[in-house]
């Protein structure tokens, strides 16, 4: 590194920043090869398995709960889950309680796509986080953890 570079880093490899984003985007190319036949973006898969999740853990689903879960933005759930409402995949309603909140469900066709993706996806995971050791991936997990303020318990 020079005193005239811009750049904190001598070679671009050495930037976390850089190799997090070549990660994520190496990543979601394989993640959207197994989507796409399906017609369901990486996003909407998100929302889609956070609903399962909910359900099987009796977890109240709003759209603020799925916001939370995904991290995704409020805005980008509200958009998704008009397209799956749209495909006949998921079910808003009015929430019982709060009348600003609605619920979310998976219907039976929601479901039925969701419990057959979930394996391709389970599987691309494994086939590419493979790459690293099991001790290495348990690290991961705790370092990502970290960065998105999860818990490292």
């Amino acid at each position: 590194m020079t005193k005239d570079s811009a750049f904190g880093f001598e070679a671009p490899e050495d930037s976390p920043g850089l190799l997090l984003w070549q990660t994520t985007i190496t990543w979601q190319r394989l993640i959207k090869k197994v989507l796409e036949p399906h017609d369901i973006s990486h996003g909407q898969f998100v929302i889609m398995a956070v609903l399962l999740w909910f359900e099987e853990h009796h977890h109240e689903s709003t759209q603020v709960a799925i916001a939370r879960l995904s991290k995704l933005d409020k805005m980008t759930v509200s958009k998704s889950l008009k397209k799956l409402v749209a495909q006949d995949l998921v079910t808003r309603v009015e929430h019982a309680t709060d009348t600003r909140a609605k619920s979310v469900f998976l219907n039976h066709q929601g479901k039925t796509l969701v419990r057959k993706l979930i394996p391709l996806v389970e599987e691309t995971d494994a086939e590419f986080f493979g790459q690293v050791g099991k001790n290495d991936q348990q690290s991961l997990i705790r370092i990502l953890r970290t960065l998105t303020g999860g818990s490292n318990d």
